[in-house]
């Protein structure tokens, strides 16, 4: 393959990367929250029924934000359900997944969990079957302080001080016809302002997420967006966007050019933002908040969605594999290249489905998607820097892909700059050449690769280590030039510090 040229200059920065890109999000579906984060019986259980393996490997993706209670989920939840003594808790029938939900876990349980992972939560409001003052009764039990009904039901519940909860989704896809409670864009619209104005009368600091396309393969995408933010206005500091994808064809030439995709539907929600913007007159604009994606498509089938009236069922458990991991690479390559629009970033879920750690009983499996999520959380301190990128493409049904995906943060605070890059050919190792203009290279740091033969190879609790982590050392330094030789399908974390 012939050289890739990569340039690099201090004074080219996207933005900084928002340290909420690098958030999860749980959801009432399958083993997610029970038998998943919460198992009381578990002998990983601490005091609150918390379990303890599942943190500490939660810890090491050091995910910063997390959202809850769903997803499709909450547009059929009520969340007094789910506080006060759990023997009056009451069982529910859930139908978006077709379980049963005992609400044992509910608002408190989650924010003593967000406290010991310190995770800035972020909730999703039922738009649904909900009302808009649900929402905001909500806002009060969370957020004022004691002296009114609903804060004084939380003092009561245990929390005297508030939670002071920040991020609020107006529901969650609602263009789906596949949704509870799914309007047309002009009722939603109505909807969602009259739930974020009463929210933001509770409490003036609270952000709000509108309820964006759920997919570019949306007949109503961007008419959608369009339609709801000039009509809630600046009351939703963000729109939130959706992207699952998958290898369903068995081409992985073409599902590594996946990438392509993620930046273009990026780039179209934020033109629709900034033409919102314009017409409105405005000096403030919506960001994008990516409050769902991930590689979901082994268990996006009916079978695979449907709990059949039981609890906890097993829904959506997919095991992921090397080019998987690959994939999920691009994802947050993404939204490093655009720091200065995508702020928040959600990857769907955390444990058990379509997650990057499984649980079978007392064991605990790291998937490969583990693995890259990681490898970028520990280095998201920085700006993003626009990079100059000069080398050979391949054609797809996205268009003309080129063979390297990458991004560069720059951590002033450190004198650090991390570059990721991901070779997409399948077949053939690729000579990278970065030259770091105007950047007086201190002393070269670590290189980190993700790399397997076998691009279908998965982590089992047979195999747990299979696809790992290892030491890269084919690179070199030169001046102010790196040198590498990245192997086929690969993802590489390369760092440098600077004096």
């Amino acid at each position: 393959m012939k050289q890739t040229e990569v340039q690099i200059h201090p004074a080219y920065i996207i933005g900084e990367v928002s340290p909420f890109v690098f958030g999860g999000f749980i959801e009432h579906i399958g083993r997610c929250v029970y038998e998943g984060l919460y198992d009381p019986k578990s002998k990983w259980a601490d005091e609150h029924g918390f379990r303890t393996d599942v943190m500490a490997a939660l810890r090491e993706l050091d995910m910063t934000m997390m959202r809850y209670p769903g997803g499709n989920f909450v547009s059929g939840y009520h969340w007094q359900d789910g506080v006060g003594p759990k023997s009056e808790r009451p069982t529910v029938k859930d139908h978006a997944w077709n379980s049963l939900e005992s609400n044992h876990f509910g608002t408190d349980e989650f924010m003593t969990l967000c406290r010991k992972m310190n995770w800035e939560p972020m909730m999703a409001a039922n738009l649904g079957t909900g009302t808009p003052e649900e929402a905001r009764d909500w806002v009060e039990y969370c957020n004022s302080p004691a002296g009114s009904r609903f804060s004084d039901m939380r003092v009561t519940n245990g929390s005297k001080e508030p939670y002071g909860i920040k991020y609020w989704c107006l529901g969650n896809e609602m263009d789906g016809p596949w949704q509870i409670g799914h309007v047309p864009a002009d009722q939603y619209a109505i909807r969602a302002q009259q739930a974020a104005k009463m929210m933001r009368d509770c409490d003036r600091s609270i952000q709000s997420i509108a309820c964006g396309s759920s997919a570019e393969s949306m007949p109503t995408f961007l008419e959608w967006d369009q339609k709801v933010l000039e009509y809630v206005g600046g009351l939703a500091k963000y729109v939130s966007l959706h992207k699952y994808v998958g290898n369903s064809r068995d081409d992985s030439a073409e599902y590594l050019a996946i990438g392509a995709s993620i930046d273009r539907q990026i780039e179209s929600v934020d033109a629709c933002c900034r033409l919102v913007q314009a017409k409105r007159k405005s000096r403030r604009r919506a960001y994008l908040c990516f409050d769902e994606w991930n590689v979901w498509y082994k268990t996006n089938k009916p079978e695979f969605l449907d709990g059949k009236g039981e609890f906890a069922p097993h829904l959506n458990e997919e095991m992921y594999n090397f080019e998987d991991a690959l994939v999920v690479a691009q994802f947050l390559n993404s939204f490093i290249r655009h720091a200065d629009v995508v702020k928040i970033a959600n990857l769907a879920q955390v444990v058990n489905v379509i997650a990057p750690l499984i649980t079978q009983g007392e064991e605990l499996l790291k998937q490969s998607i583990f693995h890259a999520f990681k490898l970028f959380s520990e280095h998201k301190q920085g700006d993003s820097l626009k990079l100059v990128v000069d080398g050979p493409q391949y054609e797809s049904a996205q268009g003309a892909v080129p063979y390297l995906d990458c991004s560069a943060i720059f951590s002033r605070e450190e004198k650090r700059i991390t570059i990721f890059a991901v070779n997409r050919s399948v077949d053939e190792s690729m000579p990278l050449k970065i030259i770091l203009n105007q950047f007086q290279i201190d002393c070269p740091g670590e290189a980190i690769i993700l790399n397997h033969d076998d691009l279908k190879a998965t982590n089992d609790f047979a195999t747990p280590d299979e696809v790992t982590p290892q030491t890269f050392d084919q690179v070199s330094v030169n001046g102010t030039t790196l040198i590498a030789e990245l192997p086929a399908a690969s993802l590489t974390r390369l760092v440098v510090f600077t004096n």
